[in-house]
């Protein structure tokens, strides 16, 4: 954290998503629907994937925790932002920011790698049916969805206190709805050369791996599909992956477009609107991307819908 001649400001300024009296409440009905859609569907699926039997595969195992990292997501941001909109001053402690920046880190690194992780796997059912099972075991679930938390929780610890030990003078306003490291770094009074570099190397190279993972799998699943003679087994094969590529389409692109954009053009009230989709209109659209197209999903939820005592009684250890 800052220190030495560094001032140490108290709290920072949110300027949100508009500084508009008149929008304030709107702006919060809206968001505030968001935010509890967003919370049923993943916990929703949280729920399903964990309580009913035919669930309890690979692919629904790492579907559960992308719906815990999309709770958490949506609950770092969320919760302070809908505040903020009724509130006369729409300030943030400066260790309360230090932690929001920190939480949110932590759980946008770990979903850049479990879409990546859900691409493998993906590749692994179709391309190696029946090695399924062997290769991608419990065991190794385990691991990959840990090394997923562990990554996000390293990029965290790095990248938090870089950016937290530059020197803010009085300039407090941050022009965003949540601690972001791009508009903190803006309000720095000192050299940002340093925190940038961190900045620019983690985002980086977490956007290229998982990219790389995500686009030799399925540049393999495709072959695959390709290689399916009957035309409702190719279809069969595609239906398994379109959710996932929904999702990974519209979750990377958002990123690719943020992060790729020329300095000189960037703005950072663009990428206010880039973050309002990839920290709170996604994490509310991949419950029902995942669910509308999967038709196990959509029984086992009727079938909670119909006995939840029972399901949760018969819930798998």
């Amino acid at each position: 954290m800052a220190s030495g001649n560094h001032t140490q400001l108290h709290e920072f300024i949110l300027t949100g998503v508009s500084d508009r009296p008149e929008l304030q409440v709107p702006l919060f009905l809206v968001f505030l629907g968001i935010y509890v859609l967003t919370v049923a569907g993943n916990l929703g699926v949280i729920t399903l994937t964990s309580v009913d039997p035919r669930l309890q595969t690979p692919m629904y195992f790492f579907l559960r925790h992308l719906a815990l990292i999309n709770l958490g997501t949506s609950t770092v941001i969320a919760p302070k932002m809908l505040s903020n909109f009724l509130a006369q001053k729409k300030a943030i402690s400066y260790y309360a920011c230090a932690t929001q920046l920190a939480g949110f880190l932590v759980f946008i690194v770990a979903e850049i790698f479990m879409l990546a992780t859900m691409a493998y796997d993906r590749y692994v059912a179709i391309c190696s049916p029946l090695l399924y099972m062997v290769v991608v075991s419990r065991r190794v679930c385990l691991l990959l969805v840990s090394l997923t938390y562990l990554h996000g929780l390293l990029t965290a610890l790095v990248v938090t206190p870089c950016v937290f030990s530059m020197s803010y003078c009085s300039a407090n306003l941050i022009n965003h709805f949540y601690c972001d490291n791009v508009p903190l770094l803006a309000l720095s009074c000192s050299d940002t050369y340093i925190p940038e570099t961190v900045v620019f190397i983690f985002s980086g190279t977490n956007l290229f791996f998982s990219m790389i993972i995500v686009l030799i799998s399925y540049f393999n699943i495709v072959l695959a599909i390709l290689r399916i003679r009957p035309s409702e087994g190719r279809q069969k094969a595609f239906s398994t992956c379109a959710s996932h590529m929904t999702a990974v389409t519209m979750f990377y692109g958002t990123l690719l477009f943020m992060y790729l954009q020329p300095r000189t053009n960037r703005s950072l009230d663009t990428d206010k609107m880039a973050s309002i989709f990839y920290t709170l209109v996604i994490p509310m659209l991949n419950p029902a991307i995942y669910s509308l197209r999967n038709k196990d999903v959509k029984d086992a939820l009727w079938k909670f819908l119909g006995n939840p005592w029972r399901s949760l009684k018969l819930m798998p250890i």
